[in-house]
């Protein structure tokens, strides 16, 4: 299976997947058993971090979190868009995307992403307290052209998810539409405040069937309308109720502070989730990025530990609440470490600077001025590669965060420049900000990471393609 071309393959998975949706209502286990079975066979020569084994046995029983969490999606998602999700996510991104870029990264010598984040506009119909989107002001936006261009530059090195934020990307919904159409076999996801989501937009989102939404929530309506604004909880709750009825797929962003951390990993709260439609829910640790940033917020290692426990025993296969939970900083161990810098992604704000981190505002390179094999090869991507993991220990993954004197040095030695465009900051006064926080997590990761039994990664291979 791993010599079959890429249309062939995809026409495969395609066929499997028909089965799946044919018979929804018999035979779903034997279904998707058929597509892990080809997901096995196609990435036999790869190193992967999947038990298939497992995977079968917890589709196959019924009693299982995966395999309630599957019917639940095979009875609520549209047909067409359920299948431009396996294909487009599973095959074209999952797949075929994985096997090309670790060819490009040889090739190359370099960090090539498994996804590029983007911002169409640095508008915004919300004006969010801290909001670290708002610092770029209201008046730059990436052209369809220039949007349209990464994404082709990105195919041809294997990248075949793309990600929106912003501001708001919704306010670019037309031109986000359009380049679902302009590229078909592609997976998008945007961030979003959800105020912008209506009945048009739904019948969009179903017609095109790749482009799915990840909706920011910090709370109930006291907490999240307290920083976004009166009314806009109710707004979600509305966008997500609309979003179920047309069989749509979408998911949660949470910023965690110390202020909310207990309520958005709560029970109830995820009940509530599940209950609205959600399939998954992306947990960010909050970053003291930007000049005024509220040190405040951020959260105690008794409080980040609690969230870390927490997001495991929700996403649970066996005993979770049936929806995917990702923590971007405590899930490290899962990934190899930091993942910005193009290892696993990098961020395109709206004024064409390319940063290796969504919250790390420092570039050599613009998309206006280099493409993207010049960017990945940029002095600060390139000292993200040469550095990562940057610890050992995978629950202190960050540059910035966890080990602060690092991307002090890195932004020094490359000479990159701040690409805060309304407030520059400096990296010495980020990192400064961050120190206090690194010592006092610093005893309570290693000791969790020396209790953790972490297998080695496919992810550590990184380092034995140089």
């Amino acid at each position: 299976m791993s010599s079959i071309g890429h249309s062939a393959a995809r026409l495969a998975a395609s066929k499997a997947i028909d089965v799946v949706l044919k018979d929804v209502d018999k035979n779903r286990g034997q279904g998707v058993c058929r597509l892990i079975d080809l997901m096995e066979k196609y990435m036999s020569d790869e190193k992967l971090d999947v038990d298939f084994d497992k995977a079968r046995d917890f589709v196959n029983n019924k009693d299982s979190v995966l395999n309630k969490y599957i019917n639940r999606v095979l009875n609520e998602v549209d047909p067409h868009v359920l299948k431009t999700l396996a294909l487009n996510l599973g095959f074209e991104s999952f797949l075929y995307g994985t096997k090309t870029i670790r060819k490009m990264r040889a090739k190359y010598h370099c960090n090539v992403p498994w996804l590029i984040l983007m911002d169409p506009t640095s508008a915004c119909n919300l004006h969010c307290t801290g909001c670290w989107a708002a610092e770029y002001g209201n008046k730059l936006n990436l052209t369809l052209e220039e949007m349209d261009s990464v994404i082709r530059q990105g195919n041809e090195l294997g990248v075949y998810f793309y990600m929106y934020t912003g501001g708001e990307p919704l306010v670019r919904k037309a031109d986000l539409i359009k380049l679902c159409e302009m590229h078909p076999d592609c997976a998008f996801l945007a961030f979003t405040n959800g105020t912008l989501v209506d009945q048009a937009f739904c019948d969009e989102l179903k017609r095109v069937g790749n482009l799915y939404l990840a909706i920011s929530l910090e709370g109930y309506s006291e907490v999240n309308d307290l920083r976004r604004g009166q009314g806009v909880f109710g707004k979600v709750m509305h966008a997500m109720d609309l979003m179920k009825q047309n069989g749509l797929v979408f998911g949660t962003s949470i910023c965690y502070t110390s202020k909310n951390c207990e309520v958005v990993t709560s029970d109830e709260f995820v009940d509530l989730m599940i209950n609205k439609g959600c399939r998954y829910a992306m947990y960010f640790h909050y970053m003291p990025v930007g000049n005024d940033a509220s040190l405040e917020l951020l959260p105690s290692p008794e409080q980040r530990t609690l969230v870390k426990n927490r997001v495991r025993e929700i996403r649970s296969l066996t005993k979770g609440k049936g929806i995917f939970t990702m923590d971007f900083q405590n899930d490290g161990e899962f990934v190899g470490g930091c993942i910005a810098g193009g290892r696993n992604y990098f961020h395109i704000n709206a004024n064409g600077d390319a940063e290796p981190c969504v919250f790390i505002h420092y570039s050599n390179a613009n998309i206006r001025t280099s493409n993207l094999l010049e960017i990945l090869h940029q002095p600060l991507f390139m000292a993200y590669y040469e550095n990562q993991p940057f610890n050992k220990n995978h629950l202190r993954p960050c540059p910035m965060l966890e080990n602060p004197e690092i991307l002090q040095k890195m932004v020094k030695e490359t000479g990159a420049r701040s690409t805060d465009l309304q407030s520059p900051e400096s990296a010495e006064h980020l990192c400064r900000k961050c120190e206090p926080y690194a010592e006092h997590w610093k005893p309570c990761a290693d000791k969790l990471w020396a209790e953790t039994k972490v297998k080695p990664s496919s992810y550590d291979n990184y380092k034995d393609m140089k």
